[in-house]
């Protein structure tokens, strides 16, 4: 059989299932699908409980299974869309139900938080290659996840803009090559503050990022740079790299993306302006590069492009990733679930801004690390995770 050109566009239209539909990525994936209709169908939608915004998007799109989490949430949509001819699913059998359908090529999870694991295993057993827009499949399970992709022939796209930056550097490379990883970190809002200048943060202030538009949750792990640490563990899995081959970079402008160094010491980068659909519409389209009517980059403006160290005295839950990353096993599942639920009671104003990297730090403490945890065991570590931070009793800082 003839080799495909990597050069060369498949005109093939590409069937994608989009779980996560209706927050910040899924929404940006729709209008890379609308600006190639002919190239892309989306077959499956799934979202939390969104029902007039999944609804909308049923009648725009005409997708063949859309999915609910929320159980109430399915049977209202089931009743609005009953002139359409879509299966209403719900709950996590839904979630499993969109991602390994027979009628989809690519699985983009763009879910927050682990409820991803699960229905992304299930798309890679159905042979779907994965854009991969969920940072914790990989942070908690990426021990499981990577050996089953590699084992069932199935590609793991990027879509995070990092990411996407650093697996675009390394096209063409031969393996091994590459020495570290720079990924860059814009600093978010409270680049430059000290610990007492956080101590009355509230969440409109850390909801104010300065580059780029994201969901509330991710947009308080950019403050906190607990975002940049959940990266560093995903970026080691996507790219078999030890956590310590990968610096984090604070670059304000947010123009380049993350760059690779090579043992050579050549170091390539990807920039442009922030725009989360370039990472979207490069994963649906990998390996081809498709027009985008977007502003660019003009360099004769930008001028000046700064580089900082990340300050893991004050944000020290970017100094904790690095902890749990390095101890492994269920850590990294203890550091992200505990960062869940704080986000949460932060947004709920039920602990302050510094408390979150507290909570982190006392869950990681009081963990039993498990070296290669199951899926089973996962999910039990994020459980006993909740019930220790429902134990604790929080006060003001």
């Amino acid at each position: 059989m003839e080799r495909p050109d990597p050069l060369k566009e498949d005109f093939t239209v590409k069937r994608v299932a989009l779980l996560g539909s209706t927050g910040s990525i899924g929404t940006q994936a729709l209008d890379v699908v609308r600006a190639y209709p002919d190239r892309l169908k989306v077959t499956a939608f799934a979202a939390l409980k969104s029902v007039d915004k999944l609804e909308a998007q049923i009648r725009e799109f005409n997708p063949l299974i859309a999915v609910l989490y929320d159980e109430d949430a399915a049977k209202e949509l089931k009743l609005k869309v009953k002139d359409l001819p879509v299966k209403v699913l719900s709950g996590m059998d839904g979630l499993i139900a969109a991602a390994s359908m027979e009628e989809s090529d690519i699985l983009l999870t763009a879910v927050v938080g682990m409820i991803g694991i699960r229905p992304t295993i299930a798309g890679i057993n159905a042979g779907k290659d994965i854009a991969l827009a969920n940072k914790e499949t990989l942070v908690t399970a990426g021990h499981i996840i990577m050996p089953l992709a590699k084992e069932k022939g199935v590609r793991i796209l990027p879509v995070d803009s990092e990411h996407s930056a650093i697996f675009q550097s390394l096209q063409g490379t031969p393996g091994g090559s590459l020495e570290k990883i720079w990924l860059t970190c814009s600093g978010g809002p409270f680049r430059g503050k000290k610990r007492d200048e956080l101590k009355n943060v509230k969440p409109e202030d850390a909801l104010k990022h300065p580059n780029w538009s994201m969901g509330k949750k991710i947009t308080i792990d950019s403050a906190t740079l607990v975002n940049k640490g959940l990266e560093v563990m995903e970026a080691a899995w996507l790219f078999d790299v030890p956590a310590t081959d990968i610096n984090v970079l604070v670059h304000p402008q947010s123009i380049i993306h993350s760059m690779v160094q090579f043992k050579d010491g050549a170091v390539i980068g990807e920039l442009g302006l922030p725009d989360m659909k370039l990472p979207i519409q490069y994963a649906l389209f990998y390996p081809s590069r498709l027009k985008m009517d977007t502003p660019r980059a003009d360099f004769y403006d930008i001028a000046k492009l700064s580089f900082e160290r990340a300050d893991t005295e004050t944000f020290t839950g970017l100094k904790l990733a690095f902890d749990a990353a390095g101890t492994g096993g269920s850590m990294p599942v203890v550091f992200n679930a505990a960062n869940e639920k704080a986000v949460s009671l932060f947004l709920d104003r039920k602990i302050s801004f510094l408390q979150i990297a507290e909570i982190i730090n006392d869950c990681m403490d009081a963990h039993r690390v498990k070296p290669a945890p199951s899926l089973e065991e996962i999910l039990e570590a994020e459980k006993e995770t909740c019930e220790h931070i429902a134990s604790m009793v929080f006060k003001e800082n």
